[in-house]
């Protein structure tokens, strides 16, 4: 029982209140706190301890995770006035799953370093239907000696914990995947919309698609159609999940990323611009996936291909 010391949690949301209820699960006790006082009851209910702020969580543990949903509100937890640096303890273990600027992430690190504290980022890839099960990828960033005392934890929540570098590098690794995620998502919800009006039945096309070169996740585990699959957000009114907020923010930090490396993304930048109509037309609360819905209430409003091609012989610049 040497190792099931406290564990705190920060930030419980449709991702974190899963991520500690596994650490619970696993005999770990939880020490948490979140901004909204019915996530907190939530916990407290399944037998951990909250309190008001993430200083006081800093005060009674020794490793912390984070998982919140911006790069300010991760500044604002770890060195606000009521902080977890505030209060950190020398030496503790500080992990933050939430998906941020990797810039911001080895500004939090350098901070910690300052307290005697060791920051790793850990972003999780899944969704809250793994996050539930345990079944989350996390892609870690740090000190390479302090991985094993991570992996301890992670491996509670997820199934696969893997060491990606120093830290930001797990930020990286977890922006790549959403933006090629977003893209993805798109793709279906456009083959699937059209295949439709084509006159396929969406659950044959859905099959077809499955077992050819055009399969992938957002096609086998998550597809967007009403109906095609059960237990995934489009059989629910696009209702939990993935929002489609956090995918435009994901996608802007890729935007971001890319344009400070001179990295062209031009089906990234689409997506973004796409995911971003659709948080200004009424979806921003609804799973990334219903980009299926906007495509389909959409039609006539975007412009097609053709009309955003170059003329003949023209160069971009």
């Amino acid at each position: 029982m040497a190792s099931k010391t406290p564990v705190g949690f920060i930030g419980l949301g449709n991702m974190g209140t899963p991520m500690a209820k596994n650490l619970l699960r696993n005999g770990y006790p939880v020490i948490a706190t979140d901004v909204f006082p019915e996530s907190r009851k939530e916990l407290q209910d399944l037998g951990a301890q909250v309190f008001d702020t993430p200083a006081e969580v800093a005060e009674k543990a020794d490793r912390i995770l984070t998982m919140l949903p911006s790069s300010p509100n991760v500044i604002e937890v770890y060195t606000g006035a009521n902080g977890i640096l505030k209060k950190v303890k020398k030496g503790t273990l500080l992990i933050d799953s939430s998906t941020i600027d990797p810039a911001v992430s080895r500004e939090m690190a350098v901070a910690a370093e300052k307290t005697g504290a060791v920051f790793m980022d850990a972003p999780v890839s899944g969704g809250v239907g793994a996050a539930s099960l345990a079944k989350l990828t996390f892609m870690v960033g740090g000190v390479k000696e302090e991985y094993q005392a991570a992996q301890e934890l992670l491996t509670c929540m997820g199934a696969n914990v893997v060491y990606c570098g120093p830290v930001g590098t797990g930020q990286a690794a977890k922006i790549c995947n959403n933006m090629l995620l977003a893209i993805g998502m798109i793709g279906t919800a456009e083959t699937m919309n059209l295949g439709i009006r084509l006159g396929l039945d969406p659950k044959l096309l859905a099959q077809i698609l499955n077992m050819s070169s055009g399969r992938c996740w957002s096609s086998d585990s998550y597809n967007p159609v009403p109906g095609v699959m059960e237990g995934v957000p489009s059989g629910n009114n696009y209702q939990g999940g993935f929002g489609t907020t956090l995918m435009a923010k994901d996608l802007g930090l890729a935007q971001s990323t890319a344009t400070n490396t001179k990295t062209p993304v031009p089906l990234g930048s689409l997506a973004h611009q796409i995911y971003r109509v659709m948080c200004a037309r009424g979806y921003a609360n609804k799973d990334f996936s219903s980009v299926f819905q906007f495509l389909r209430e959409e039609e006539g409003h975007l412009p097609s291909v053709e009309s955003r091609a170059l003329p003949r012989g023209s160069m971009c610049m």
